[in-house]
């Protein structure tokens, strides 16, 4: 019997920015179903971006998006009862996850003050590569590199 295919649903844009990715983010930083809370913590990100950098929060929000997405990624690979990391390229949507995962995360363990000052701050601070996002990208590219041995495995 076949599998049931996985439809993907269009992701209608966000109505501030018209922008697809910015929804998807939302959506990423949405807690318990509270997505006007979160719409909220990100146009005032976005808002704290322009105040502090003076330039276009979107473009600024884009550089950070690319900045921390991962190349490479490891996945287990049980072959003759060892397990072995294998290092592979990471697919478009799922690099999108991960930066997104990592720039909310960095914002999140960021202790003090309101969400919107946090993500904000981790946003700049990973369009500059630097930040918690930057650092994890670099940590999974780095173990990557170092199991390239094992990247025979991969198939």
């Amino acid at each position: 019997m076949r599998r049931k295919r996985n439809f993907k649903k269009e992701l209608l844009p966000d109505i501030k920015h018209g922008s697809a990715v910015v929804a998807k983010f939302i959506n990423y930083l949405m807690y318990d179903g509270k997505k006007t809370v979160a719409e909220r913590v990100m146009y005032g990100t976005l808002v704290n971006i322009a105040e502090k950098t003076k330039k276009d929060p979107l473009e600024v929000f884009d550089t950070a998006l690319k900045n921390a997405m991962p190349q490479l990624e490891l996945k287990s690979r049980r072959v003759g009862g060892a397990n072995y990391q294998v290092p592979r390229e990471v697919r478009g949507e799922r690099k999108m996850f991960l930066a997104c995962k990592w720039l909310i995360d960095g914002a999140r363990s960021r202790k003090g003050k309101p969400m919107k000052q946090r993500l904000a701050e981790e946003l700049i601070d990973a369009a500059n590569n630097t930040g918690y996002a930057i650092k994890k990208k670099a940590d999974t590219n780095r173990m990557a590199e170092a199991n390239k041995a094992f990247a025979h495995f991969s198939w």
